[in-house]
């Protein structure tokens, strides 16, 4: 019955169909993964992709979380013998979180407040004698009152009216109304700390130390940048509507006229707003800001990394890595075309060292006794001085003696400058531990660079997403829900381009539907004692690898070179009978289906409808045998700074540069340059139109030509623009 309710109100929430979310909630509940429902569920769902199925299951997740509070509500309220049938009634019918917290807040155990003490002395019938504004005389009434800890009629008065600002502050339609008064006419007020003003943390929050705007109006990186000054201790920060005009307007609800009662009740209305009303609603909508700027900052980061995971690859070539340096030098690796490290050591062409010429004999001896095909270094200190003395040694420039190995032709080797954060967190991590037990931390950098350039997918899988770089205020954020979106978003990446069964490791293993740790472990335990696999039957025969995990990693594993073509192809294997029945009706094979053209153009894919083979299936069949297990990332390309600009001194505004882009936020994209320090393209700086976001026009790791509109050199601030370019 839940579940009925639960896809309804999905349903209505996301607009979708109710049978479309019925069937994805059984799928979910089946154990099945996103990437499985959104690629080989489609006639179940209706065709839903993954942003759809990943919403479903968000929601559902949160409907859960509201039943298991609402039986919660549901024991307390029963316990203290306050049901009736119309509460209960209004509890069950209650899918909204805060309304439900609303309901129960009356009932809710608290601490000893003004009000619980006025009430242990016998005071509520004054309180609502207050309320009915009927006698004229509060005072006398009052002395009814005198008892005990009552000492006169003022105090009787005084303990009401706690009893009252209570009632005030925990009245369903109050709160309410007060909610409304935030989302519209709130403001968010940020102040500095005097005592912090003038210290160089508080510095970088000099734009926050006077600043207040509506709160609808403030953005997440805004409000996130005020809310880490405030845990800094730095800012104070507050939220507030106009408070007259609220208490007026709550006022009207509870106050009947200019009467000594009316007068009492609206003294217990305001301090009712003040004392507890509205810290308690300023308190829900700091937490509900914060929530949604953290979704956003969030959905952000998930969107950089996607772009990140998904950025070109080489492929399988071999790579001279280098992580470089000044003092410590270039820390070199030579890779084999399966990212094998099979040399590696430290050369010495910078300052203060400055051993150029025999830092170039030694790269030209590496990429010749290594066949070495591309180039691969970190974007980090000292990179684009290793770059141009790279493209030195490539162009011959050196006039290095025959004797020591000689010039060889190395006009064809690519060089690639590639992003290098998060490597120093590899290197140190178990993952690079167990990889290069016997190297140190700076070889395993420089693998982890060049292997980034053959696969940045493969290779990235290994950090932490929260190392890489490209998030905006990520350790401001939920921490719970950062992972869950990243995690998602790896998961995501991976089973959209596939995986070689052959050659993927433990922890790109991991990633793929239907698998995990153990899972992942079994499969390289697996190849290493039997060799490679040769079918994605053999999947079978991994240790705990049952036909429930079977079915959802298959799709997504490849084997190149197998003796089923379709065992290199995103086809799942429950979809092989109909490939082999459409090749037999053409009488041809599997592979000559996937060869000839005519052949597939021949095929009538209604004829191989069934009730759980539709056309939406049939045609994501049709497509892979068309190219079967292809990627669906983009070529890479080779990128050149600009030859005359290596210092933020050698900018001038006005000059046109190329550059790539290194991470986006929501209020624009930064960009490298080769000057040691990124510029930023604001977004009213990306177009001469207004758009929504940043990645409406750049896409991280695009090279752009940009314009240098200002620099700020005491703030070490680049900015950019592509305005007219």
């Amino acid at each position: 019955m839940e579940k009925n309710i639960f896809a309804k109100l999905i349903a209505t929430a996301m607009n979708l169909q109710e049978k479309a979310v019925a069937n994805t909630l059984a799928l979910l509940d089946e154990g099945c993964t996103i990437p499985f429902i959104s690629r080989y569920r489609k006639e179940r769902t209706g065709g839903l992709d993954e942003v759809q199925i990943a919403g479903i299951s968000d929601r559902y997740d949160k409907l859960n979380e509201i039943q298991k509070r609402k039986e919660t509500v549901i024991k307390t309220i029963n316990d203290l013998g306050k049901m009736t049938p119309e509460l209960e009634k209004r509890i069950d019918t209650c899918w909204d979180a805060t309304e439900l917290e609303d309901i129960y807040l009356p009932f809710k155990p608290k601490r000893r407040t003004r009000a619980q003490v006025a009430r242990e002395q016998g005071l509520e019938p004054l309180a609502q004698i207050l309320l009915l504004q009927r006698e004229r005389d509060p005072e006398r009434v009052a002395e009814r009152y005198i008892k005990d800890e009552v000492k006169d009629a003022e105090s009787a008065i005084k303990g009401a009216q706690d009893i009252i600002a209570e009632i005030v502050s925990e009245d369903e339609r109050s709160r309410q109304q007060l909610r409304t008064s935030f989302s519209r006419q709130a403001f968010i007020v940020s102040k500095v700390v005097k005592a912090k003003a003038d210290t160089d943390e508080a510095a970088k929050y000099s734009d926050y130390f006077d600043w207040e705007e509506p709160l609808k109006r403030c953005s997440s990186h805004r409000l996130l940048a005020m809310r880490r000054g405030e845990s800094e201790g730095i800012l104070r920060i507050s939220i507030s509507p106009d408070d007259e005009e609220a208490v007026e307007r709550l006022k009207r609800h509870y106050v009947y006229g200019n009467t000594p009662c009316g007068k009492l009740v609206a003294e217990a209305v305001e301090d009712g707003y003040k004392r507890l009303l509205k810290p308690a609603i300023e308190t829900e909508f700091s937490a509900l800001s914060k929530e949604k700027a953290d979704e956003e900052a969030i959905r952000v980061f998930a969107e950089n990394l996607r772009q990140l995971l998904l950025g070109a690859p080489l492929g399988q070539k071999r790579v001279m890595g280098i992580d470089p340096g000044f003092r410590t030098g270039c820390k070199v690796v030579c890779l084999d075309a399966q990212g094998n490290l099979l040399h590696h050591e430290a050369i010495f062409p910078h300052p203060p060292v400055n051993k150029r010429m025999e830092a170039a004999m030694a790269v030209t001896k590496m990429l010749k006794k290594y066949q070495i095909e591309a180039i691969s270094i970190g974007n980090g200190t000292a990179s684009r001085e290793t770059n141009d003395f790279i493209k030195d040694v490539l162009a011959g420039r050196y006039n290095l003696d025959t004797k020591n190995n000689g010039q060889c032709s190395m006009v064809n080797i690519q060089c690639f400058v590639v992003s290098e954060d998060g490597a120093s967190v590899y290197s140190a991590s178990k993952i690079a531990r167990d990889e290069f037990p016997d190297e140190d931390v700076t070889v395993r950098g420089a693998v982890s660079i060049g292997r980034r350039l053959m696969d940045p997918l493969a290779e990235l899988v290994k950090i932490d997403p929260k190392s890489i770089g490209v998030g905006q205020y990520q350790h401001d954020v939920d921490q719970t829900k950062l992972k869950h979106s990243l995690d998602q978003t790896v998961e995501s990446c991976v089973n959209l381009v596939g995986v070689n069964l052959n050659t993927a490791s433990q922890h790109l293993l991991m990633y793929v539907s239907g698998l995990g740790p153990t899972l992942a472990k079994n499969i390289v335990d697996y190849r290493r004692e039997n060799g490679a696999f040769t079918s994605r039957a053999q999947l079978k025969k991994v240790p705990r690898l049952g036909p429930a995990a079977f079915q959802q990693c298959a799709g997504f594993l490849r084997i190149p070179g197998a003796k089923n073509p379709l065992d290199n192809s995103a086809v799942h294997p429950e979809s092989y009978a109909v490939v082999e029945q459409m090749a037999k009706d053409q009488g041809c094979s599997v592979a000559d289906l996937i060869n000839n053209k005519e052949k597939r153009e021949a095929i009538d894919i209604k004829r191989y409808v069934t009730a759980e083979v539709g056309i939406p299936t049939l045609t994501d069949i049709m497509k892979e045998l068309e190219k079967p297990g292809r990627d669906p990332r983009e070529q890479i390309e080779e990128f050149e700074f600009d030859k005359n600009v290596s210092t933020v001194d050698d900018l001038v505004e006005g000059m046109i540069l190329p550059g790539i882009v290194t991470n986006i936020t929501n209020f624009g994209a930064f960009v490298d340059i080769g000057v040691h320090q990124d510029g930023l393209i604001h977004i009213s700086q990306m177009a001469n139109r207004r758009i929504a976001h940043p990645t409406d026009v750049v896409k991280l790791h695009q090279h752009l030509r940009v314009r240098v509109i200002e620099v700020d050199r005491r703030r070490n601030r680049i900015s950019l623009s592509l305005k007219g370019i």
